[in-house]
């Protein structure tokens, strides 16, 4: 009979794979008014990012704006904004780019604006990409051209539907793309906070090699984010869905709340990824 394996020597700590730490900084929709800390211009953006690195977060979601502060899918913008950044923190954050409609963009601008842009690292909606059936063929050749780029693609879904859609469009586009699923705890419109109870009938939709991450919306946000990386996910921070620390007060700014969920993390054992790491976890490459 094999003898068992020896008990870790005190002190030793578990290896556990390195969790992928991202900030949603800014979102579509909040604005100064909602937090003086919002990053809302390039050169915003790169402060914000540069302080969200240091403090351990490894990919970057970013949303621009226009000059009257409106939600904007620019390529040139986004250009703006990813030079700045990265003359700030050069590769240590992967950066990502959203093609959220948020009320202004229909399916065939966003696929234009992704073509435009090129981006390494892109976040879709499921539900919005997919919600006209005239740009489904377009749909699929963007998955497929996102693929032979070896774009970091991650999927939202805010529900079990989202995710069988998400399954459809992959066989109907007939892609070998690596996925990456983004699962929303809790909801902006409908001003509900996330709960880690609703993580795990998600999970359950999910195929067994895609890889996965959560955001969560509200105060909640940290011990949803929490149990998700203590399950293998990666997670996402910031104030697109949250400007609150769990003990009530408000977050002096992102990096705040990367330093609290870093620590959060390390009780249990867990390191952040680096960037390198989160690329090659999200386009297993």
């Amino acid at each position: 009979m094999t003898a068992p394996a020896p008990a870790p020597a005190p002190g030793h700590a578990a290896q556990f794979a390195p969790v992928p730490i991202g900030v949603a900084p800014n979102g579509a929709r909040r604005g100064r008014a909602d937090h003086p800390a919002l990053p809302l211009d390039a050169a915003a953006l790169a402060r914000d990012a540069a302080a969200c690195a240091a403090a351990g977060a490894s990919w970057f979601h970013v949303h621009v704006r226009e000059p009257d502060g409106r939600h904007s899918l620019d390529p040139a913008l986004y250009r703006d904004a990813f030079a700045a950044i990265r003359a700030q923190v050069g590769d240590a954050l992967l950066l990502q780019m959203t093609t959220e409609a948020a009320g202004r963009y229909q399916p065939a601008q966003q696929i234009a604006a992704v073509r435009a842009l090129r981006p390494r690292a892109v976040s879709i909606a499921v539900r919005e990409l997919l919600a006209s059936a005239d740009d489904y063929a377009e749909a699929c050749a963007l998955l497929r051209e996102l693929a032979a780029e070896h774009c970091a693609v991650q999927f939202i879904a805010y529900a079990r539907g989202d995710v069988e859609r998400l399954r459809h469009w992959l066989a109907d586009a007939a892609v070998a793309l690596p996925v990456e699923v983004l699962l929303v705890l809790g909801a902006y419109v409908q001003a509900r906070d996330g709960q880690p109870a609703e993580l795990l009938p998600l999970l359950g939709a999910l195929e067994s090699d895609w890889g996965w991450s959560v955001c969560a919306f509200g105060p909640g946000e940290t011990a949803c984010l929490v149990t998700a990386a203590a399950l293998g996910g990666g997670v996402r921070v910031g104030f697109e869905n949250n400007l609150w620390l769990p003990d009530g007060r408000q977050a002096a700014d992102n990096a705040e709340l990367v330093g609290h969920l870093v620590d959060a993390l390390a009780r249990l054992g867990l390191r952040p990824a680096t960037a390198a790491q989160t690329r090659a976890r999200f386009a297993r490459r």
